[in-house]
């Protein structure tokens, strides 16, 4: 008998550490459905200033914090959390920093603006969960990202980590929600970008910093991608058709539905052939 199939979930939101949304919807039943459907799972997202810890139960694990990672020329420390939901037998890993993450709000400030950091949030997100699950020494077959914040996730497993025994054979499938027509990111994006095997052409869609040029990179670096959102910007829904890597049309994601994990976990096993 082969071993489980291992599914790393990378993840803007979980429910119910933040309200319920198509993503965090899925961060939270799509883990649980791939674990009861016989693979192996990980779950990762940021540790928002709004994760009430004390309610939620985090708790740091020393072992896996400690180390720090580059972002703009500042190195900054990555501290890792991990919460259990025990009616899903599984563990969602968080990734702090005091800089980035101990804000109250997700990813605008109280007057709706998008942080003008949010480039930096999501370089140190991607680093350090990939940083982590090496500290694991977890080996993923598929690594599911979804949310804009996981979008760097891609490039570095293709650019940075290729050689990394840990992801050398890990296959990435982007997921596209609703919510990236408007985001609008710092106009030096591209040039932080840049650096430790990434060359400018690697993040040429990033000459435009928004949500739709970010995604566009992310794909490009990715080997299948899921339409999740039923109403995806006219622009990167033609742009995904004409990829030319395999796609899927998800079913509506909803708490009391498990034909989009179905569909998604038929999707992995195409990918991985």
């Amino acid at each position: 008998m082969s071993e489980p199939k291992r599914v790393l979930i990378v993840s803007s939101e979980i429910f119910p550490y933040l309200p319920e949304s198509d993503i965090a919807t899925s961060g939270r039943y799509l883990p649980q459905g791939i674990l009861e459907r016989g693979r192996e799972i990980r779950s990762f997202m940021p540790r928002y200033g709004c994760v009430n810890e004390r309610r939620n139960q985090l708790h740091e694990v020393i072992r896996l914090s400690g180390m720090n990672i580059i972002i703009n020329s500042v190195d900054r420390p990555l501290i890792i959390k991990v919460a259990s939901i025990s009616s899903a037998r599984m563990q969602v890993y968080f990734i702090d920093n005091e800089d980035y993450f101990h804000r109250k709000a997700v990813d605008c400030d109280e007057n709706g603006l998008f942080f003008a950091d949010n480039d930096e949030r999501a370089m140190f997100f991607a680093k350090g969960v990939l940083e982590t699950v090496k500290k694991l020494r977890w080996k993923p077959d598929i690594v599911h990202c979804q949310g804009w914040i996981s979008h760097f996730v891609p490039l570095y497993l293709k650019k940075i980590y290729r050689e990394d025994p840990v992801f050398s054979d890990a296959k990435v499938v982007v997921a596209l929600h609703d919510n990236l027509s408007n985001l609008e990111f710092a106009p030096d994006m591209m040039e932080k970008a840049v650096g430790g095997g990434i060359v400018q052409s690697d993040v040429a869609e990033l000459a435009t910093p928004n949500g739709i040029n970010f995604a566009k990179m992310a794909i490009r670096h990715s080997d299948g991608v899921i339409k999740a959102g039923a109403t995806l910007d006219s622009e990167l829904a033609s742009y995904v058709d004409g990829c030319g890597l395999p796609v899927l049309q998800g079913p509506p994601i909803a708490m009391d539905s498990s034909d989009y994990i179905v569909a998604y976990d038929e999707f992995y096993n195409q990918i991985l052939g």
